[in-house]
């Protein structure tokens, strides 16, 4: 079949650098030649081509399937593939990726359903505070008056007044610094080194909150160019109440468990409806109530307030997961389809198209590192030769990712340098602000400009780095961070964590102006808007959904919530392949990505949820070996809730959560699920697809769920039966629930240990697949 002629096939751009100097005949036939490769016929390459690229730069569109173009990427003399899109107008992004813009509209016509951006939700961010002067936080007086059920308040402090930080946007605002001081000593407020009140000193507090909540503010970029369009958060018309919870010490936030659980126990008196935090500790994970965190969510829930939370950047080693409570929402973090191509041109004439924050052209010499430092490696301890890096641009290398970029930044700045461009491997290339322009490229770019500099001995190797650009559309997106905290987790591994990923790589959102872009002390510019990555940068962005979600629906309770969020996610990237897993060679499994990637629009109509109740949770709190005394001063007492152990405790994979997951399969195992039917069309039948988990058979009774008016509970049961030989690896299948309309997704992880050697660090695989449909 040619490209054609099949239905995956687009657009695609391939780019090649400059032109070598060849007549524009003669590059079209290169062209032509190139493209023969990926078709059986040279007359399908032909009429494949639209246009060919000839003059100022080399390059040509085509119509291509995604293999076509992933194998082109592959090919050497190819820079860059992207898929060509249709242009509108600009926005900062991350929203419209998820297809979450401001004139969304349900699909489904006889839904009735209004989609509202959060109106009168409040949302507590629990972070490093916030800078109320900023656009994002402005007063609206078409946010109506605040709502009558907040009861908190908005405390002062050192630059921060009530009376004109606070307003029907930004409601409340409190800190909290009792057991940070105990722990570190008094807090140092001298030179602005910190504010003694909710203001921000550090940023993410402020980046967070707009990232959620943030009202719409056209016009926002870095510094005036990139990523320009209008910033918002995902429910512009939630309130806002910050806790900051977190203070500025040794160049990074620090936040004290005495301090979270005292905001916790603030934010659900003030009547919030969500909590964020992008806050945790890396393993080893404490029991999950001896944590702030765990505590303060756990009663969260019982109040009916969702709590969101940061996976953690402990990427891509597995079992790093933070935050894993089956009552949270743990949020991985991946990509968008937003990208920063930055031109390389060397002195010889050839071009690299690379990742950067440059916003000025820069024509300098270029040296390599080995020139500067002792052993080649980018780092201070190893700076030597600071007349060598003096006004230059150094080209470093990763060292098997011994060397961040940022550490080569300040190594080449501590040496006079001018700029860096940093190689590493593509799977975990990450691009960002070092303060000093860098300009990222693989290691197939850097080891061709290693080659430039060597082979002039005599001559002096020069660059020229062009400014960055913003591109929209650039494919493959979304694929998972490399440095995202992976599954499973390390204390409750029939818990499936994360839960869900969202965009968490260069989001750009509100900053305060006092605090610089890096907040490295040498840093002295300014902006109001930043850059920032990290599982911190998705943990709000779920949130924004999750206010969406409470105003859609504000009956829900935080388990149906999160189960609408997990068995809507999807799974596959925009070219309809898996999602890849970054700092791998993997596509990404349910370890990576969760139940999948959130997809707002049809969370809202997710058609079946899996809630649970106070009583699962007793029996949970039982089966983790409380006793009923213990029980009882947990849970919430309601007249007719049994706080008992009766009828027998539960274990991790018998909680109706969204996902199964059985690490340890040595025998036939059945679990129950319960299911409720939340769509409009309340007399429906829903049948189920299975996809067994390779080494597994996986059976489903009853194969199908009929729900009428009168009952839209129904109960169903998974019987996993094990192979006769198992090597003790992780493989990954699914159970579907459809009525023709909703697709309701379940993660099926199992690990099957018959065999006496099956070892506890086997690897996860993707492979399956043994579909079956009822």
């Amino acid at each position: 079949m040619s490209a054609l002629s099949s239905v995956a096939s687009q657009v695609h751009i391939v780019y090649l650098g400059h032109n070598n100097g060849l007549t524009p005949s003669l590059t079209t036939q290169f062209h032509l030649q190139l493209l023969s490769r990926v078709f059986a016929e040279p007359e399908e390459a032909r009429q494949a081509i639209l246009y060919s690229y000839s003059y100022g730069f080399s390059g040509f569109s085509a119509v291509l399937n995604s293999t076509q173009a992933t194998t082109l990427s592959e090919t050497e003399e190819v820079i860059s593939v992207f898929r060509s899109r249709m242009l509108q107008l600009h926005t900062t992004r991350s929203w419209d990726f998820m297809g979450l813009s401001l004139h969304s509209q349900m699909e489904q016509p006889s839904s009735q359903m209004h989609l509202k951006y959060g109106d009168d939700v409040i949302v507590g961010i629990l972070d490093t505070g916030v800078w109320p002067e900023s656009e994002s936080f402005r007063d609206d007086p078409h946010l109506g008056p605040v709502p009558s059920s907040w009861r908190g308040t908005c405390v002062g402090g050192q630059q921060f007044d009530p009376a004109t930080a606070c307003n029907r946007k930004l409601i409340g605002a409190r800190y909290y610094l009792a057991g940070f001081e105990a722990e570190t000593g008094l807090l140092n407020t001298s030179g602005g080194a910190e504010y003694r009140s909710a203001r921000d000193r550090v940023g993410h507090g402020t980046h967070t909150a707009s990232t959620a909540v943030g009202a719409v503010s056209p016009n926002a970029s870095y510094f005036g160019g990139l990523g320009r369009g209008a910033a918002r958060g995902g429910a512009p018309r939630a309130r806002l109440a910050v806790y900051k919870v977190c203070w500025f010490k040794d160049l990074t936030g620090r936040c004290n468990d005495a301090d979270i659980l005292a905001a916790f126990d603030d934010a659900l008196h003030d009547g919030v409806h969500v909590i964020s935090a992008s806050l945790g500790s890396p393993p080893p994970l404490s029991p999950l109530f001896a944590t702030s965190t765990e505590v303060g969510s756990f009663h969260a829930m019982q109040l009916g307030v969702s709590t969101v939370f940061s996976a953690g950047n402990d990427g891509p080693d597995v079992a790093m997961v933070q935050n894993v409570s089956p009552w949270g929402v743990t949020v991985a973090a991946s990509t968008i389809d937003r990208r920063f191509p930055t031109v390389i041109a060397l002195g010889n004439n050839a071009s690299f198209v690379g990742e950067g924050f440059i916003v000025k052209d820069m024509k300098t010499p270029l040296v390599e590192s080995t020139s500067v430092f002792a052993d080649g490696t980018c780092s201070l301890d190893q700076l030597v030769n600071r007349t060598a890096a003096s006004g230059k641009i150094v080209l470093c290398f990763s060292t098997m990712g011994m060397v961040s970029g940022e550490g080569a930044a300040l190594a080449v700045y501590a040496g006079g340098g001018s700029g860096v461009i940093f190689a590493d491997s593509s799977s975990r290339r990450s691009n960002q602000d070092n303060f000093l322009p860098t300009v990222h490229v693989n290691l197939r770019q850097g080891t061709h400009i290693l080659n430039y500099i060597q082979s002039r001995s005599r001559q002096r190797p020069t660059v020229h780095v062009s400014a960055s650009r913003t591109v929209v559309g650039s494919t493959p997106a979304p694929a998972i961070a490399y440095f995202s905290s992976r599954g499973p987790s390390s204390i409750s591994p029939n818990i499936l964590k994360p839960d869900v990923t969202a965009p968490g790589v260069n989001i750009l959102a509100a900053w305060p102006p006092k605090s610089s872009p890096t907040m490295l002390p040498l840093d002295k510019r300014s902006t109001e808007w930043n850059f920032d990555t990290g599982t911190s940068m998705s943990c709000p962005h779920v949130t924004g959904i999750v206010a969406i979600l409470r105003s859609v629906h504000p009956t829900w309770s935080p388990a149906a919530v999160k189960s609408a969020l997990m068995t809507t996610a999807y799974v596959h990237d925009d070219t309809s392949d898996a999602m890849l897993a970054g700092g791998t060679q993997k596509a990404a499994d349910a370890f990576d990505t969760g139940a999948g990637h959130v997809d707002p629009l049809p969370a809202l109509d997710p058609g079946l949820v899996y809630d649970a109740d106070a009583r699962d949770h007793v029996r949970f709190l039982c089966g983790l070996g409380y006793t009923e005394a213990q029980v009882r001063q947990m849970v919430l007492p309601s007249p007719a809730l049994d706080t008992s152990c009766a009828g027998g405790p539960i274990g991790d994979a018998d909680l109706n959560y969204p996902a199964i997951v059985l690490p340890e399969l040595r025998a036939v195992v059945t679990v129950k699920r319960t299911v409720t039917n939340v769509g409009l069309q309340r007399e429906t039948v829903y049948h189920a697809t299975v996809i067994s988990p390779q080494g597994t058979h996986v059976e489903v009774w009853p194969p199908a769920l009929a729900f009428s008016p009168r009952c839209a509970r129904a109960e169903y049961y998974v019987t996993v039966t094990p192979a006769k030989l198992s090597r003790g690896r992780y493989d990954f299948g699914e159970i579907v629930w459809s009525d023709g309309y909703h697709r309701v997704r379940t993660p099926l992880v199992v690990r099957v240990t018959n065999l006496p050697d099956a070892g506890v660090g086997a690897q996860p695989t993707n492979q399956h697949r043994d579909t079956t449909e009822y």
